[in-house]
């Protein structure tokens, strides 16, 4: 797999340079990625519990912001 592309653009001179990432950045770019997908799951997960208690409690999203008297 090719790694991803960097920009570089020298606004001074106008100059602009593409290039694959070295191996660094693209250890940082990888972690960064699994980073997301990892708040993404964690989101979805959340998401999830709560539609599943509103749903046991019997109540909309509406009701629980009054119960917790939110606006």
């Amino acid at each position: 797999m090719a790694k991803p592309m960097i920009r570089i653009h020298n606004t001074q001179t106008d100059e602009v340079i593409d290039r694959e990432m070295n191996d660094q950045e693209f250890a940082a770019y990888e972690a960064e990625q699994a980073a997301e997908a990892t708040r993404k799951a964690e989101a979805e997960a959340k998401a999830t519990a709560k539609a599943a208690l509103l749903t046991r409690l019997g109540i909309t999203a509406e009701e629980a912001q009054l119960l917790l008297g939110g606006n």
